[in-house]
């Protein structure tokens, strides 16, 4: 089963390329620092701006590297269902535990499409699915009822939820049923997420606090949320000022004061801002993390 803390890896770049010594290194700090599994090539990975090649590049690197000591869910997602089938097909070959295909962006399918983009999926690969449902980016919202359609297909495991309704937990139970894995992909509210029947966070601040995040998911699964809301309260701070900007350019900035790889991004993005490094470094020194 897919749960705990599962950092939505970052891709180091330097001078324009990916570095894939930084990459290895980076596999082997998260299993090191206690967490549950690795999410490569998600939008964090910046899935959007890495050439086909590069994208399953990843994918093979983190597999190798990883080994089959925690799970790889690798993202595979795409508003080109052939693309997509492409990414999901590699992702098994590579040898990667499950995929993650976010709903179709920027064309919009109605729920009917997204039905049908995830079975076609489903039918061209014997690897487990997760749906990542993220309205705020693709602009589209699948349903807990469109949900609970595909989760009788028996590849299609569970979902990374984004959507920030804490409600949408139990409304998938309802529909999905209780076996059904949910993780949160909001960082701010893995927390509550768990109390309402969620098993864990892809989450992007791992990559700068892997033991803290792994500390906080393991006590909620323990039932301790005292535990883990004094590690959130810990983690706060970082969850908002990484997303101040763009989480991925926040991320990286972050782990480059902790000398974990290059602050690197490939446009349209750009490095952090200097007030929101301020802000970023204030919050690692409040999470202590950095003197």
């Amino acid at each position: 089963m897919l749960k705990g803390s599962m950092p939505a890896l970052v891709t180091p770049l330097k001078d324009g390329q990916v570095d894939f010594d930084t990459l290895k290194h980076l596999v082997e700090w998260h299993i090191a620092e206690g967490s549950h599994g690795l999410v490569p090539v998600g939008t964090t990975g910046e899935s959007p701006t890495l050439t086909h090649e590069e994208h399953e590049a990843v994918i093979a690197c983190v597999v190798e590297a990883a080994a089959g000591r925690i799970p790889v869910v690798a993202g595979a997602g795409s508003n080109n269902t052939a693309e997509a089938i492409r990414f999901v097909q590699f992702a098994e070959k590579a040898g990667a535990d499950a995929a993650l295909v976010v709903t179709p962006y920027y064309n919009k399918p109605t729920q009917s499409g997204m039905i049908a983009h995830f079975t076609a999926l489903h039918e061209c690969c014997d690897l487990p699915i997760m749906i990542y449902n993220i309205p705020s980016r693709s602009v589209v919202d699948m349903l807990p009822g469109t949900m609970g359609a595909l989760s009788k297909l028996p590849r299609i495991i569970g979902v990374k939820d984004a959507t920030g309704d804490l409600a949408r937990v139990s409304a998938q139970r309802m529909t999905c049923g209780k076996d059904f894995i949910q993780v949160s992909g909001e960082d701010a509210t893995a927390h509550g997420f768990n109390a309402q029947g969620g098993t864990g966070c892809i989450s992007v601040t791992a990559n700068v606090a892997p033991r803290m995040c792994a500390e906080l998911q393991t006590a909620t699964l323990e039932g301790d949320y005292q535990r883990a809301l004094e590690i959130q309260d810990r983690l706060m701070p970082l969850h908002m000022a990484i997303f101040t900007e763009p989480g991925l350019c926040g991320v990286k900035y972050a782990m480059s004061r902790l000398g974990l790889c290059e602050d690197e991004v490939r446009l349209p993005l750009e490095t952090l801002t200097d007030g929101t490094k301020g802000l970023v470094d204030d919050a690692l020194r409040h999470a202590g993390l950095l003197n």
